[in-house]
């Protein structure tokens, strides 16, 4: 375990190098933040009442809330592992001692902890004082919050990872992967929360693993639903990184008899 920790903060150092394309990622958060808070807004306005139970003041709240966690969520790091099986590289990571996920995970988590800080709460703070945010009524919603957020990258990871391990069967990745970000970005709730999708579409939603990733660490940080919900989310997203976890773990031995069949 501290050779993971170690790892994950490698991480973190090396991306925090990163000083310009971190300062660029902040202004391009918050215009696109900009612009989502006023499509939203504008919706509301012309409905002329809440929309799938958000206020005006909750919409932009979301917003805001899902372009901090943009970066953390999206980083999409799994994608090394799509392109060492393309050029085969993936063979020598296999014979190390440490799991393959394991590795991979701790580079996500350093790597998510510092677009967290460094990309995600920046935009945040420019929600804060061009919009104001909707702040939990009850304390339980920041602990419960902070927990649902860190189950939200793992749940990411798992499914991007498994997008990027389907390469061992796959010969071109590109289009899959392109497929996976719309159907995600769409499912997860980022473009718009799922309560406001059409009824089928909504139910759609929530019973894949994406709303995890988003709608879920959003509603529990904002307080829009009570700790008693939120807990009920979290007990789901648990059991989505219980699943995504035995396929894409199952997908790695696979993939690795595969190699030995093809190899020697």
């Amino acid at each position: 375990m501290p050779a993971y920790g170690t790892l994950a903060a490698a991480t973190f150092r090396q991306y925090s190098t990163y000083r310009v394309a971190t300062a660029a990622g902040v202004f391009t958060n918050s215009v696109f933040g900009l612009i989502r808070v006023s499509i939203l807004l504008a919706a509301l306005d012309a409905s002329g009442q809440e929309i799938g139970g958000y206020t005006a003041l909750q919409a932009a709240t979301y917003v805001w809330l899902g372009q901090a966690l943009l970066a953390p969520i999206e980083a999409f790091g799994t994608r090394t592992i799509g392109e060492r099986v393309r050029t085969g590289e993936i063979a020598v990571d296999l014979l190390r001692p440490a799991p393959l996920l394991a590795v991979h995970l701790a580079q996500k988590v350093g790597r998510a902890g510092f677009l967290l800080l460094g990309r995600g709460l920046p935009p945040l703070l420019v929600g804060a004082l061009v919009t104001g945010l909707a702040l939990p009524e009850s304390p339980w919603s920041y602990p419960l919050g902070i927990l649902s957020v860190a189950l939200a990258i793992l749940v990411s990871f798992l499914a991007d990872a498994i997008v990027n391990l389907s390469a061992f069967w796959l010969v071109e990745m590109r289009g899959f992967q392109t497929l996976y970000m719309v159907v995600m970005n769409l499912l997860s709730g980022f473009l718009i929360p799922i309560t406001w999708f059409p009824s089928w579409l909504e139910s759609l939603a929530r019973i894949t693993p994406f709303p995890s990733m988003v709608q879920t660490p959003i509603d529990a940080l904002s307080g829009r639903i009570t700790p008693a919900a939120a807990l009920v989310g979290i007990g789901l997203q648990v059991l989505w990184v219980g699943i995504l976890a035995l396929v894409a773990q199952a997908m790695v031995r696979a993939g690795t008899r595969s190699l030995e069949v093809q190899g020697g």
